[in-house]
């Protein structure tokens, strides 16, 4: 059953989230510290100080019930979604999927356009907003693109694309692999490649670069990464607790992963780190980088990639190739990891270009 659902968060909730941080014992900062420590005081002040006194929740909420949402049932777990129609009746549909620590958020900017020639479908991942909090393991990313070929069934599309990034992009190659029958092919905006001592390639002196920040990556995980996947529910209970707290965990990652030119607002940070903090879904989130490891089948259909220079690390091409079949590859000059809410235009119309070809190609099925 699928079910109409309005944001309409308790007043109580909110008057709990500005006394918390009225309350906030803050620690001390060494001297010129800036980044060298993490996330800096000042800066953390600010946005704190925003978020109890400039940032109106109750604004964004309304703007956000402007949308079409929906909750749904699926394997125990409920699903909260975002679907927006075309005009066009016989537009291909899109699944769109977000990461962390992100959320449905990270794809308004791209609807309107983006609805001129699909239909959309924008699911909140289980224990992430309100699609959360999980109550069992063995959330993983083949389970959630399970979910997602049962949703996309259960609204009646029979043929349908894939899109995402960061956990978005592997649930998209995922469900490419579970339901290809269904799926007439997969757009992601990060797709890591490791280095591949097999893979007895010339690689040129950009693509080495690349691997090299790769290898540097794989030999130093990031503090935050190593967290989540081993512990989640050990950190669960500071970022649950502690408004500041989820606030510099979230913000930390917009700060390090976005192309300095093309930031995301305070605004739009500030509604994505509450959806966190009032669905209480710190813990239930981060289960993700714990159960996401385990390996999953081949994509074997159409596979599109958009690379943003500032993305946490930058495919190769010749290493994606031995994996996947791709079909379209676009390199951008600007942009980050949250590439949909830094530059909309630029990804919306890769998107486009990707699932237009892949329209026609559809049509020249027999």
């Amino acid at each position: 059953m699928i079910e109409p659902f309005r944001i309409d968060v308790p007043q109580a909730d909110l008057d709990d989230l500005d006394e918390r941080l009225a309350r906030t014992r803050w620690p001390n900062e060494v001297a010129d510290a800036g980044w060298d420590y993490g996330f800096p005081l000042a800066r953390l002040k600010e946005l704190a100080e925003h978020w109890r006194t400039g940032y109106d929740w109750r604004a964004h909420e309304a703007a956000l019930n402007g949308l079409p949402h929906f909750t749904t049932e699926i394997d125990g777990q409920r699903i909260h979604f975002v679907h927006v129609r075309s005009s066009k009746p016989d537009a291909l549909a899109l699944v769109l999927t977000h990461g962390w620590p992100g959320s449905f958020l990270e794809f308004l900017d791209v609807i309107e356009p983006l609805s001129r020639d699909f239909h959309l479908v924008i699911p909140s991942l289980p224990g992430y907003g309100f699609s959360g909090p999980t109550h069992e393991r063995g959330w993983d990313v083949v389970r959630i693109a399970r979910a997602w070929a049962r949703l996309m069934h259960r609204l009646g599309y029979r043929r349908y694309g894939a899109q995402g990034g960061d956990f978005g992009a592997a649930v998209s190659t995922a469900l490419g692999a579970v339901a290809p029958d269904r799926v007439v092919g997969v757009h992601v905006n990060y797709l890591p490649t490791r280095p591949d001592p097999d893979a007895d390639l010339e690689l040129s002196a950009s693509d080495e670069a690349r691997l090299d920040r790769v290898r540097h990556l794989m030999a130093n995980r990031p503090p935050y990464q190593a967290l989540q996947a081993a512990t989640p529910q050990t950190i669960g209970y500071a970022l649950t607790d502690s408004p500041v707290g989820q606030l510099a965990w979230i913000a930390e990652r917009f700060a390090q992963w976005t192309d300095p030119r093309t930031p995301v607002g305070d605004e739009r940070m500030l509604t994505d780190v509450s959806l966190y903090w009032l669905t209480a879904t710190a813990a239930s989130s981060a289960r993700l980088h714990h159960d996401a490891p385990r390996q999953t089948a081949p994509c074997p259909v159409p596979v599109g990639v958009a690379v943003f220079a500032h993305d946490i690390t930058l495919s190769v091409r010749p290493l994606a190739e031995r994996l996947y079949d791709i079909r379209h590859w676009s390199e951008f000059a600007r942009g980050g990891h949250f590439a949909a809410m830094e530059v909309p235009e630029l990804f919306a119309e890769d998107v486009r270009a990707f699932f237009l070809a892949r329209t026609e190609d559809e049509r020249r099925r027999p």
